[in-house]
């Protein structure tokens, strides 16, 4: 599938898996990838919560680094030290906390305020055509050059990642890739 599967973060979507996520993670651990992202935008905090502990088992299991989206308390109540939080909800004090905290951006400014923040790394997107982005176009590889080129963090490109096209968003200068549809649904 991938690689470069040290570069490979995959993000969850369990409304897309053929199996409950904590089952897939084994799945993406069969295959090599040994980092999750936790999004899972929809739910409640509690129902995250629920959802991350089953998670966190399967990954302690497979070897897998589990990152907690959005839910600091969450990280805190599971002893997880990896965050990923929206720019808006991001903080000094978060990432002073955390071990590793990362956020989202989308423009030069958002990547200038994540890094003032005290964010260890950047997702940038989305790069290429996406579901989970319908009807917004891309933001595309001049934009990802643009944004490795400005970052003093490692930035991972977001946002139609797949086996195909991984490849152009490294040699875009990408630190690695983030890829949900191509992994959710294997």
């Amino acid at each position: 599938m991938f690689t470069f599967l040290n570069k490979v973060i995959a993000v969850s979507q369990r409304h897309i898996c053929p199996r409950p996520l904590e089952e897939q993670v084994y799945r993406i651990a069969e295959n090599g990838i040994s980092r999750l992202i936790l999004r899972e935008k929809d739910l409640a905090e509690e129902d995250y919560l629920r959802l991350a502990e089953r998670v966190l088992r399967s990954c302690e299991r497979c070897g897998m680094e589990l990152t907690i989206h959005n839910f600091p308390n969450a990280a805190r109540e599971l002893g997880i030290d990896r965050l990923h939080m929206p720019l808006p909800m991001l903080t000094a004090e978060l990432c002073a906390e955390f071990e590793t905290v990362g956020s989202s951006v989308h423009s030069a400014e958002q990547l200038a305020q994540a890094e003032r923040l005290g964010a260890k790394y950047v997702t940038a997107g989305h790069i290429f055509v996406t579901n989970c982005k319908k009807g917004l176009p891309p933001r595309g590889l001049d934009f990802l050059r643009d944004m490795c080129e400005r970052a003093n963090v490692p930035v991972y490109a977001i946002g139609g990642i797949n086996a195909d096209n991984a490849e152009m968003a490294l040699n875009a200068g990408a630190d690695g890739v983030c890829v949900m549809s191509a992994i959710m649904q294997m």
